[in-house]
């Protein structure tokens, strides 16, 4: 059945590997008109009638280690230092001389990795001696990579036809890589000497520039590195629209966007629309009433007006509420059936490519369960 519903057949099954390249060759447009269609195939078929919606945003973590400054700046030497070592083996010994501070700097590492452990402001101060050492250490590899980059523009270190063409690619990676190794050592010295935690530009990964720190409020992991991610649903769990943010909204920004999102792929304003008390705000209580909202079922948990608590307590709110509470459910799904709760995908493509694919399978799988309940047995 499934060989036949993917077109496989009695044909080879493709390799695993393979249809990795081919998910990675979809950009993030197409697979957003894919979802698009299956959610007009699940309207057709009344499975999502659009007369309700509710809606809730997760984290997507990106898929990176728990970011230290030490562990980043070992990271920017290790991509640096290989970086000019291929560069030596293609360009030979003309030009700056390659210095290997690898060993020097993972020692370092080692080092600062042990202070942080310990207590006591003798270990404080030996914390601050070897980030200072292992400071100037990646300033040295940096230095080296611009003379080499540079070396390179000026034609002093070349290669055969042949081969120019990655040392050329060489060079850019070194480009991209300094600045970064550069933002990483700015923001160590402010917290390491300054106690600055809040460095402007900061990043906590140098291959996932793009990744924030988002604290949600949860106990078991209070913060999160990766990017906020919006489901919204309607009737029998299907998931009708899904967005990547490149900054962190506030819940409250978001829900009138996401109402105008399910009238434009329903055809229809929502008669309920569910979601948890961020995103309540009068504006957008009003708001989604001048949209055709009949029921708006947001929680509002400051407030002191009585007819507002006895609303709250009504029969369709409570149920409202109760409905809402399955998108807490849906996201527990999508992350553990289908991936969502890291990306494996890179950069900011990677990541709306990653959610749309997981939210894509998680869709089939409850429109093929809504479909067979239609049929009967």
């Amino acid at each position: 059945m499934y060989r036949d519903f993917t077109r496989v057949g009695a044909a080879k099954m493709p390799d695993a590997k393979t249809m990795g390249k081919w998910g990675m060759a979809l950009r993030p447009e197409v697979v957003a008109q894919i979802h698009q269609r299956i959610v007009q195939i699940a309207h057709d078929h009344r499975v999502a009638a659009g007369r309700r919606m509710r809606v809730d945003t997760t984290v997507v973590e990106t898929n990176i280690h728990y970011p230290t400054d030490s562990n980043l700046l070992g990271d920017g030497v290790r991509v640096l230092t290989r970086g000019l070592k291929k560069i030596t083996e293609i360009a030979g010994a003309v030009g700056a001389k390659l210095r290997d501070r690898s060993r020097s700097v993972k020692l370092r590492v080692l080092e600062i990795a042990r202070a942080a452990r310990a207590k006591g402001q003798p270990n404080r101060e030996r914390l601050a001696q070897a980030s200072q050492r292992l400071l100037q250490a990646t300033g040295r590899v940096v230095g080296q990579a611009k003379r080499f980059a540079k070396e390179i523009d000026d034609g002093v270190k070349r290669a055969e036809s042949s081969r120019q063409a990655v040392l050329e690619g060489l060079r850019r990676e070194l480009q991209s890589m300094v600045p970064l190794v550069q933002q990483v050592m700015r923001q160590t010295t402010a917290r390491v000497f300054a106690a600055d935690t809040h460095a402007k530009g900061k990043i906590v990964s140098l291959f996932e520039p793009t990744t924030e720190v988002i604290r949600k409020g949860k106990a078991g992991k209070p913060t999160e590195f990766g990017k906020m991610v919006k489901l919204q649903e309607a009737e029998n769990q299907i998931v009708i629209a899904d967005e990547v943010y490149d900054q962190r909204p506030s819940d409250s920004d978001i829900l009138m966007t996401a109402i105008e999102t399910h009238q434009a792929r329903l055809g229809r304003a929502p008669r309920l629309v569910a979601a948890d008390a961020g995103f309540y705000s009068a504006k957008n209580k009003a708001a989604a009433k001048t949209k055709g909202v009949k029921r708006v079922c947001i929680p509002n948990r400051s407030t002191k007006s009585p007819e507002r608590k006895r609303e709250q307590k009504k029969r369709w709110f409570r149920n409202g509420q109760k409905w809402r509470t399955g998108c807490e459910g849906r996201i527990s799904v999508v992350k553990r059936r289908h991936g969502l709760n890291r990306s494996r995908y890179r950069g900011e493509a990677g990541m709306k490519r990653w959610v749309g694919l997981g939210v894509i399978a998680d869709n089939l799988v409850n429109i093929s369960r809504a479909m067979a309940k239609q049929t009967g047995p």
